[in-house]
């Protein structure tokens, strides 16, 4: 048995997650029944947690905030 957020024990069903992306480039899992937190946006993939882990893994080869890469790029 599982605990959601509020401590209840549960038992739910495979929940479904969305890949956001923020303005920096980092990315993160939200549940996809709820809206983005603010700063966040989604990247129009959806899945299970191991499937959002994958495109997360693909996709965000360079852990470095975008601000830094830019800072970097210019020195």
């Amino acid at each position: 048995m599982n605990e959601d957020h509020e401590g209840v024990g549960t038992d739910p069903a495979p929940r479904t997650w969305n890949v956001l992306i923020n303005a920096e480039e980092q990315y993160g899992l939200f549940p996809a029944d709820r809206e983005p937190p603010g700063g966040w946006r989604h990247t129009g993939f959806s899945g299970s947690e191991q499937e959002c882990g994958r495109y997360v893994d693909e996709h965000w080869t360079d852990m470095r905030p975008l601000s830094l890469r830019h800072a970097t790029e210019r020195t």
